[in-house]
């Protein structure tokens, strides 16, 4: 039985400034292409320029006339997330819609970043925390749309506040989980810091579902030499119109999130079939993990703590 097709309008977005981060390939090429189409001027900040130079060529591929540059960011590094935060605050410009989008998942042993933090703490959450700080002035100039990709994977487990470096006893999916709850709590606190402080951003979430992207497949940058038996079911799955999403789908939750006109600060946004593993992009209740204020502040406090920085209170 052949898929229906589903997809989104996206409204005209010229003269919008956007950042898109992990859209070298994936979903976030897929959201940095749609909103290039839609007329927004759209940043690419990549750490491979190889993968970058092939994106920006799939995109005016697409859109002949698309505004699109290529910038340099490792979000496992917080001196590259500097740099790229001062070249930005040089240019000036503000930034209308970030989609806080890369990110990693499950390395089958512990690795760190740059700065010793554990690699999926520390580029899923503290990275995009490190960016959201760094350009805030720009994001406030442009009263942005900021939209924090988190997962079906934040509505299990806990944070493990007891060792965020994950030192004692490592475990791949729980340390994924609490890097997107981490994240989702700080996107939500966000979200009331710049209502209480008139910022002028509206904070949202999205989650992809699930879908046959990379992020399971084979990765050996991150010691996974070839793809998980999870990855080879979820094609399986999505070739057949089963379920789960496929990767044109998985990039509209993010897509309507940052372009909803009706979208306020703490909406989550993810498909809207069966356990919302695919379908149509809908908002739906926000995780039970994400509901606490205190966790949020906990949450805010300690992560701009770790990453040396401060943002008004």
């Amino acid at each position: 039985m052949p898929r229906r097709t589903i997809d989104i309008t996206l409204p005209d977005l010229t003269g919008r400034r956007a950042l898109v981060t992990g859209a070298s390939d994936g979903i976030g090429l897929r959201i940095a292409s749609r909103l290039a189409a839609a007329g927004a001027e759209v940043v690419l900040p990549v750490r491979n320029p190889v993968k970058g130079e092939a994106a920006v060529g799939r995109i005016l591929t697409q859109t002949p006339d698309a505004v699109v540059s290529l910038r340099r960011l490792d979000l496992s590094s917080l001196a590259s997330i500097g740099a790229l935060a001062a070249e930005l605050g040089d240019e000036g410009r503000p930034i209308h819609l970030l989609v806080n989008n890369a990110g990693l998942m499950t390395p089958p042993s512990r690795q760190t970043t740059a700065d010793g933090f554990e690699v999926q703490f520390g580029t899923n959450h503290l990275g995009h925390v490190a960016l959201v700080a760094g350009i805030l002035p720009l994001l406030r100039a442009g009263r942005a749309r900021v939209v924090s990709q988190i997962s079906v994977a934040a509505n299990q487990g806990s944070i493990n506040w007891d060792d965020l470096a994950w030192e004692r006893s490592y475990n791949g999916m729980r340390a994924y989980s609490s890097s997107k709850i981490a994240f989702g709590l700080f996107a939500v606190e966000l979200g009331r810091r710049s209502e209480a402080g008139g910022w002028g951003i509206t904070s949202v979430l999205s989650h992809p579902g699930v879908a046959p992207t990379s992020l399971l497949a084979a990765r050996p940058e991150v010691g996974r030499a070839g793809d998980t038996p999870q990855v080879r079911l979820i094609r399986w799955l999505s070739a057949r119109g089963l379920l789960v999403g496929t990767p044109e789908t998985a990039a509209l939750p993010a897509l309507l999130a940052a372009t909803a006109p009706d979208a306020v600060s703490g909406t989550l946004y993810g498909p809207g079939g069966p356990a919302h593993l695919g379908g149509a992009p809908a908002p739906q209740p926000l995780y039970s993990r994400l509901r606490s204020p205190e966790e949020a502040r906990r949450v805010w406090d300690e992560s701009l703590r770790l990453i040396g920085a401060s943002l008004p209170a």
